[in-house]
C-alpha cells in the first residue's frame, strides 16, 4: 500500500521503519554507534550494515572530538564530498577536500606510475590540521595512509574506511582493524561506498547538536 507522507516527514518515518525493522530483526546497536549505523542502512536500504559496521573504542566520541576542533574531512570522490553536509561542518571551522581531481595531482600519479588516490592522502597529510579521511571508493588511499603511518612520515587522525569493492577492498580494512594505532569506522567486507563514507560523517555532524 502506498504510505502518503509530506516531505518533510519523510526521512524521520524513514528512521521510524529501520528502527522497526532492526527490533523485528532483534538486533540491538550499541547506542552511541546507533545513530552511525542506522544512517549508513538508511542510505543503502541494506540491514546488513547492523553486522557490517566495525567501530574502535569510542569511535564516534573521538571522531566528534575532532569535529569540534575544526577538523577537515578528506574525501576520495567528488561524490562523497557533494554528500557531506559542508555547512554543517563549517559551523566548526572544518572544511571537505577531495584532490582526486586535480590536474596537477593526475600528473603526478602519472609521472611517479602510482594512483590517483596515494597522491590525494599525501596531499591530504599536509593541510597542517586534524583530518578525517573519509574513504568509500579507492582502497589505495587506505593503504597509501597506512604506509605513511608505518613509515613514521604522517598517522592519520581518524579513518572513515568503507571502500566498495573486489581488488584489495577487504585487505585495505584489515590493516586499520588490526593496526591499533588509528581510531576508525569501517565496514567490514566489501560493502562500502561514496554515499556510505558520506552518511557516516553526516551521522556523526548531525549529532554535534549545532
Amino acid at each position: 500500500m502506498i504510505e502518503y507522507v509530506v516531505p518533510s516527514e519523510i526521512e524521520k518515518r524513514s528512521f521510524e521503519i529501520i528502527e522497526a525493522e532492526l527490533k523485528a530483526r532483534n538486533i540491538i546497536l550499541p547506542q552511541d554507534e546507533k545513530p552511525v549505523t542506522m544512517r549508513v542502512i538508511h542510505a543503502s536500504a541494506d540491514f546488513d550494515y547492523a553486522a557490517a559496521m566495525r567501530y574502535s573504542p569510542d569511535a564516534v566520541a573521538s571522531a566528534r572530538a575532532l569535529l569540534l576542533e575544526g577538523a577537515d574531512i578528506v574525501t576520495d570522490t567528488n561524490m562523497a564530498k557533494a554528500g557531506i553536509s559542508k555547512k554543517t561542518l563549517e559551523r566548526f571551522g572544518g572544511q571537505v577536500h577531495c584532490f582526486m581531481a586535480d590536474e596537477d595531482v593526475a600528473e603526478e600519479a602519472k609521472q611517479r606510475n602510482i594512483t590517483r588516490a596515494a597522491v590525494s592522502m599525501e596531499r591530504a597529510s599536509k593541510l597542517g590540521k586534524p583530518v578525517i579521511f573519509a574513504i568509500g571508493n579507492a582502497p589505495t588511499a587506505l593503504i597509501s595512509l597506512y604506509e605513511m603511518m608505518e613509515q613514521g612520515i604522517f598517522t592519520p587522525r581518524f579513518v572513515i574506511g568503507v571502500p566498495v569493492g573486489f581488488v584489495n577492498v577487504e585487505a585495505s580494512k584489515e590493516l586499520f582493524l588490526n593496526s591499533g594505532k588509528v581510531p576508525y569506522i569501517i565496514s567490514a567486507g566489501r560493502k562500502g561506498g561514496s554515499s556510505i563514507a558520506a552518511a557516516i560523517c553526516n551521522a556523526l555532524l548531525y549529532g554535534l547538536g549545532a
